[in-house]
């Protein structure tokens, strides 16, 4: 049993990271009053553009500076996802466009963003295989803590991933602290319940929107980042991504829009996406499907559940999705 968990675990929180990423960014999204289904895009997005800056400074190059190595496709992804929340926000907050299809393209303009930037940098590599790898780079955002070898099964279990797996705890749970301890995440909260209210407060209902997204959308662009360069070793493959992004939005109903439960839900998510890789179905490929749908189910299941207990603090914000217009106070 424990060598199943200590192969197991590592697989499911490796998994569930870029999940993390997404739903923290996308909780924070939402509590604005702002529905961003262009999660995925976002996470594509900013796996490509940090794939790009790795690509530009690894060609050529023997050896890595590991601080450029790390700061470059960092800044890359950040900034990549940040000009498609500003996108966003500029298309539903400042012209007033409809919240799901807005988000929708975004996902469609994201994926083939992603494709056609990683197809051209593919044959610019002359590589083999439809891939690109980039494995000095990857060396760099995979290294693990250096004492986590001697620790055995507790070592492997909580201390070998990388920086940007423990980042991601860190920032669900700052996340969560400025939501619920915080003026600046009670001014947020009360934009995404009632904006009319906020703005008749004299909150910057304009200003917290597009923070809130902006932020929300380089969090999330993170989980592809980590994706690219720490679970898939740094190479990236078009359309490898699958429908990580929709489970991360799948997620936040999972966690009921509190970004703290975010910690263990991913990971949880996590394993079951990859549960059917560790349960024996012989040749029958129908059951396998069945395990996949894991996730799926669970979401399922928990939007009942949540639907059912119809406690207030366990529902979206009260604008969520609707676009806010000063003028019908």
């Amino acid at each position: 049993m424990l060598g199943f968990l200590i192969r197991f675990i590592p697989r499911a929180v490796g998994q569930g990271i870029p999940l993390m990423y997404g739903s923290v960014g996308e909780t924070l999204t939402e509590k604005s009053g702002h529905l961003n289904l262009g999660t995925a895009g976002i996470m594509y997005v900013g796996g490509i553009c940090g794939v790009i800056g790795a690509f530009l400074y690894e060609t050529g190059r023997k050896t890595l500076n590991p601080f450029l190595g790390i700061a470059i496709p960092l800044v890359c992804c950040l900034v990549g996802s940040l000009l498609m929340g500003l996108l966003y926000c500029f298309l539903t907050v400042s012209l007033r466009a409809n919240q799901n299809v807005t988000g929708l393209a975004m996902t469609t303009f994201g994926i083939g963003f992603g494709n056609f930037f990683g197809g051209s940098l593919i044959k610019l590599s002359h590589a083999d295989l439809p891939s690109i790898a980039l494995s000095k780079t990857s060396a760099l955002f995979a290294a693990k803590l250096p004492f986590a070898g001697s620790l055995g099964w507790v070592g492997k279990i909580f201390f070998s991933y990388s920086f940007l797996a423990y980042a991601a705890i860190l920032i669900a749970l700052g996340v969560s602290y400025v939501l619920n301890h915080t003026r600046t995440g009670l001014n947020l909260r009360a934009v995404g319940e009632s904006p009319a209210t906020a703005d008749a407060a004299g909150i910057n209902v304009t200003r917290y929107k597009y923070t809130a997204t902006c932020i929300g959308a380089m969090i999330s662009g993170l989980g592809g980042l980590y994706y690219v360069f720490d679970y898939a070793s740094g190479v990236w493959s078009n359309n490898a991504f699958g429908d990580r992004g929709w489970l991360a939005i799948a997620l936040v109903i999972f966690t009921i829009w509190q970004p703290v439960h975010s910690i263990w839900a991913s990971i949880a998510f996590g394993g079951l996406y990859i549960l059917h890789m560790f349960i024996p179905a012989g040749t029958n490929l129908a059951i396998k499907e069945i395990y996949q749908m894991a996730p799926f189910l669970a979401t399922i299941l928990m939007l009942i559940l949540t639907s059912i207990n119809n406690k207030r603090e366990n529902q979206p914000p009260a604008s969520l999705g609707l676009s806010y217009f000063r003028e019908d106070r």
